[in-house]
C-alpha cells in the first residue's frame, strides 16, 4: 500500500451554519490520506496520484461556502475517488481553527474515510 498525504493545509473560508461564520470566515486545516497499491516500481509523476492536483481539487472545494464541515469531508472524498482510478480508499479531516462557541478553547472537526467499493 502506498499513501499519498496532505498534511496540515490551510485556508481561510467562510463556512458555518450561523450567519457570522459566513459574513467573517475562519481559518480552516485539511488533513488528506489517498491509499492505492502500485502495480510496479514508480518512476514517472502518471504512475501516481499528484498531490499538486489534489490540493487544487481540495483549493476549489473549500472556496464554496458550506454549512456543514460533513458536507465538505464527503465532497472531496467522493470527488478524489472520481477522479483518480488509483485510489482505492481516502481519508479526508476538516478542522475549524476558532469556532464560534462561548468560552470554548481548542479547535473542532470532522474525519471521513471512504473506500472505493463503499461508492
Amino acid at each position: 500500500m502506498l499513501s499519498i498525504h496532505l498534511n496540515n493545509v490551510s485556508f481561510f473560508a467562510y463556512h458555518g451554519l450561523y450567519e457570522n461564520e459566513r459574513k467573517e470566515g475562519n481559518l480552516f486545516t485539511v488533513n488528506a490520506t489517498i491509499n492505492y497499491h502500485p502495480t510496479r516500481m514508480i518512476d514517472d509523476l502518471s504512475q501516481t496520484i499528484d498531490y499538486v492536483s489534489i490540493y487544487e481539487l481540495i483549493k476549489r472545494r473549500m472556496s464554496t461556502p458550506t454549512h456543514l464541515l460533513e458536507t465538505i469531508v464527503m465532497d472531496i472524498a467522493n470527488e478524489i475517488l472520481a477522479q483518480y482510478h488509483l485510489a482505492e480508499d481516502v481519508c479526508i479531516s476538516l478542522t475549524k481553527e476558532k469556532p464560534p462557541i462561548t468560552n470554548f478553547e481548542g479547535s473542532v472537526g470532522v474525519s471521513y474515510t471512504l473506500k472505493r467499493e463503499e461508492r
